[in-house]
């Protein structure tokens, strides 16, 4: 225990170097309304929490975790090639992991919060450590056209992954100040598009717009709230879908559905929720309410079932929330990571996370995917 305490401390201090190099170099966009002094602002005020808090945050989470937070055993993925991508329909949309997605519009392939690491932290040695192998390497991904960011955050913003894109990807739309750090990164800056809240670009006939969220940002203890967050809205002629990134309940969800819904297909968070941190990530009450606000047509939970990121167990976000959906008639898929999904005709999904629990409680047929995916 004296090891990896030490081990966390000196991860601390490096973190704490780090970021003060990382503030030096973000700054600006004042006429930004998100703007309130020398920081981003929510929408609602998220309480200030002292040091004291984030240091009981973390005990906890090193030493009071129920012993399933994590799956025993690798998760099973539906393995993706590059020649297969590329002969799939358009309106095609593979998850690849926590909130990475790839999505085929107009014959083009775009992927959001690309994370391709082993770990969702600033060290390859320690921190949240993957369940599954992403279900394509990041070498074998079709051209891409562009990467959508929500904010910087380690599980949503993967340097190596970025830089490997830096000069494969034709255009990084991100929110204000997360650009900054990618052409600091190696990003061309002539590929980068940074937008605040409400704002929209046109790519290839879609329509992109960053849309309000309810979260935080920042890679080191220093530099919090320097970049914005944000959610998106993709349109397709008849097509919307929304990503929701990191976010907390709020009444902006409403005000999106009204000015940009209804939506096809909504990507909502639902994972590394906690009463200790309300209004930064949603409970799954929340994620179901949010794709109701959202005047959604099918909702896909995300940010889940691929990193250890709070106290439960890692599937009861897929468990809550599909009982949820199923209280409110909400219509919920759950493909497992790989597995196709059509976003103009979307399927419901099996409830794959169950084969991890007794063997009595697995479906015949989850039985036999996972016994093909593993080989």
């Amino acid at each position: 225990m004296k090891i990896v305490l030490g081990l966390v401390a000196l991860a601390i201090v490096l973190a704490l170097l780090a970021s003060r190099r990382a503030r030096a170099a973000l700054g600006g966009y004042q006429d930004s309304p998100q703007r309130g002094g020398d920081r981003f602002r929510n929408p609602r005020p998220r309480p200030s929490e002292g040091l004291g808090k984030i240091l009981g945050i973390m005990w906890n989470m090193m030493l009071h975790k129920p012993k399933d937070a994590a799956p025993d055993a690798p998760l099973p993925v539906q393995r993706l090639t590059r020649a297969q991508l590329e002969a799939a329909p358009d309106r095609s949309l593979y998850r690849l992991g926590h909130s990475t997605l790839l999505l085929k519009l107009r014959g083009r392939f775009w992927i959001t919060d690309p994370v391709f690491a082993e770990r969702a932290s600033p060290f390859s040695w320690m921190g949240p450590k993957r369940f599954h192998a992403p279900p394509i390497a990041l070498q074998d991904l079709p051209p891409i056209r562009g990467v959508v960011l929500s904010h910087d955050h380690y599980d949503h913003l993967d340097r190596a992954t970025v830089e490997y894109l830096a000069d494969r990807a034709e255009l990084f739309l991100t929110p204000l100040g997360v650009g900054d750090r990618l052409t600091a990164w190696g990003v061309p800056a002539d590929k980068v598009r940074q937008l605040d809240w409400w704002q929209e670009t046109e790519v290839d006939g879609l329509r992109f717009i960053a849309t309000p969220a309810q979260h935080f940002s920042g890679r080191g203890l220093f530099d919090g709230d320097q970049t914005l967050w944000a959610s998106w809205a993709i349109i397709d002629d008849d097509l919307r879908v929304f990503f929701s990134g990191d976010t907390g309940y709020f009444d902006g969800f409403k005000t999106i559905g009204e000015r940009l819904g209804p939506f096809d297909v909504t990507f909502i968070e639902t994972g590394a929720y906690d009463p200790q941190w309300p209004y930064v990530h949603m409970q799954p009450t929340e994620s179901v309410q949010a794709h109701v606000d959202l005047r959604g047509r099918w909702m896909m939970p995300i940010h889940n079932g691929t990193f250890d990121l709070a106290m439960h167990r890692w599937q009861d976000p897929f468990e809550q929330v599909s009982a949820l959906a199923a209280e409110r008639n909400v219509a919920l898929s759950t493909p497992r990571m790989g597995e196709r999904l059509a976003l103009d005709a979307p399927h419901a999904g099996e409830r794959w996370w169950r084969m991890f629990e007794q063997p009595a409680a697995r479906p015949a047929s989850l039985l036999s995917a996972a016994g093909h995916d593993a080989r």
